[in-house]
């Protein structure tokens, strides 16, 4: 009885801690499978959620019994932007009317509540510089594993379950085509990668600071999975967070090591070097002068990035319309001719599309010129005017959360859309008071010792260069592992002066 007693008290005491390092493994290894579909989006409340919601509530029971106690330091900060956001969804909805779904709106504010509690939650837990140590072993430990599982996709057929669409989004297991990239356990290849470059200098910082090749070739696997995504945007994202992360340093060997270690890793695989040739292209496309209509003939494949109608005139086409690509020309125009009739509830016979074919196609000119890929072309033409136009409704505190749909592929242009003026400037600001604070508190420690923070505050640059192009911060994997880090790195400051 007596040990049962003692083995009792000791989980009562370590209970908040024992939830963490769950929670630890939990987020980036567990995949997004729904629990629960809520009307009008495709995003789910899953695990994870229930997960969060339960640690919560043993934490705040654990607290009022103090078991734990609360670290402040930020507290004002993260209510002042929590009460921000939901200021915002209270505005947008039923004052500024933008928020159509009010109960969209609401939990969309009630998950940048979910992702931040964390911090609060294992800051309290790390009381000794060997809580430290367990956790920063313990994220390691993840970070390996779903590189392995990732590279597991790529040659080992392993399964994954994405939210890229509505579809996919119901939790059906897939398996990658040989020219798909790679996205391990995460939702799509553009989370994962982010996930990466956030671990990246910190891994590296790791290397510096214990000096074993074990923790270097953590961050060779990193990097390699992070090339199998080929994602352009956080591979130019790791690169300048890296390289600034050792000239600050003054690691310059580590640093021309490093950059020819990642030239050469690029070559292990054609699809990033493929999706950056994508990005700008010279091509022939046809315009209606009178409308400004732009059709672009081009073969849809898994292994091109399909042209935007985002494009530079070079010069009138010098090129000959061929029978190939007037053939690729006619078959766009009626797909887009059959797009819009679904639309608005109707349906076209063959004679009507082949008639409407032929006059749009009388109206078409051919011309030269620079067109951007798909993905770049959207965030231009679409998404970020519509972020902006948001801004623009309520500079203040925007038009509330979920009001500019799933996603804004910006999180600069999402945050102002959403939360307005406010609740960006109290986010970034708690953002530089975190690196403040780091920058203020590792004066008294040992050189080795301070590069596992550099390491942190890289990661978060990078992350920072990243949400120009990707909502990385609403990405819940990748927010609750910086939410997490950030935890661990500002708990283990405590009894720093």
């Amino acid at each position: 009885m007596a040990k049962l007693i003692k083995w009792l008290s000791w989980l009562d005491n370590n209970l908040v801690k024992i939830l963490t390092v769950g929670f630890i493994f939990l987020i980036p290894l567990y995949p997004k499978f729904p629990l629960k579909f809520i009307d009008y989006t495709y995003i789910s409340i899953r695990l994870e959620d229930i997960y969060v919601a339960l640690m919560t509530l043993i934490f705040v029971i654990q607290l009022l019994r103090k078991k734990v106690s609360l670290n402040k330091q930020f507290l004002t900060l993260i209510l002042l932007f929590w009460l921000a956001t939901m200021l915002s969804f209270l505005w947008g909805a039923y004052i500024q009317k933008t928020v159509i779904y009010k109960h969209l709106g609401f939990l969309h504010s009630l998950r940048r509540i979910e992702y931040s509690v964390i911090f609060f939650i294992i800051t309290s837990t790390i009381k000794s510089k060997k809580d430290f140590l367990f956790y920063v072993i313990s994220i390691m430990t993840a970070l390996i594993t779903v590189c392995l599982y990732g590279i597991g996709q790529k040659f080992f057929g392993l399964p994954a379950v994405q939210t890229m669409n509505p579809e996919f989004a119901k939790g059906h297991i897939l398996y990658l085509t040989p020219e798909a990239r790679v996205s391990s356990t995460f939702a799509g290849h553009y989370d994962l990668a982010a996930y990466l470059v956030f671990f990246l200098p910190i891994s590296l910082g790791i290397y510096l600071w214990k000096r074993k090749i074990a923790y270097f070739l953590i961050f060779v696997l990193a990097l390699f999975t992070l090339t199998l995504t080929a994602s352009r945007s956080s591979s130019l994202a790791y690169l300048l967070s890296i390289c600034s992360f050792l000239i600050y340093l003054r690691k310059f060997k580590m640093l021309l090591f490093v950059i020819t270690l990642s030239i050469g890793l690029s070559f292990t695989t054609n699809n990033l070097s493929s999706r950056w040739a994508q990005a700008l292209r010279v091509k022939q496309i046809y315009v209606n002068e009178q409308t400004g209509q732009v059709v672009i003939p081009q073969k849809m494949t898994t292994k091109e990035l399909p042209a935007g109608t985002l494009y530079m005139e070079i010069d009138k086409a010098t090129e000959k319309t061929t029978e190939q690509t007037r053939k690729l020309l006619t078959e766009k125009i009626i797909e887009d001719l059959r797009d819009e009739a679904k639309k608005s509830g109707n349906t076209l016979t063959a004679s009507e599309e082949a008639q409407m074919a032929a006059t749009i196609s009388a109206g078409l000119k051919p011309v030269s010129t620079v067109v951007s890929d798909i993905s770049f072309a959207t965030r231009i033409q679409v998404e970020w005017p519509r972020a902006i136009k948001a801004f623009l409704k309520n500079p203040i505190l925007g038009s509330g959360p979920s009001s500019i749909t799933e996603a804004t592929d910006g999180d600069y242009f999402r945050w102002l859309g959403e939360v307005g003026l406010i609740g960006t400037s109290i986010f970034l600001f708690l953002l530089f008071s975190i690196v403040k604070l780091i920058r203020q508190k590792i004066n008294t420690f040992t050189l080795s010792e301070k590069y596992i923070y550099f390491g942190f505050i890289f990661g978060l640059f990078g992350l920072l260069l990243n949400a120009v192009y990707i909502d990385v911060f609403e990405a819940s994997k990748v927010a609750y592992t910086f939410w997490t880090v950030s935890g661990i790195i500002v708990g283990s400051l405590r009894g720093a002066k």
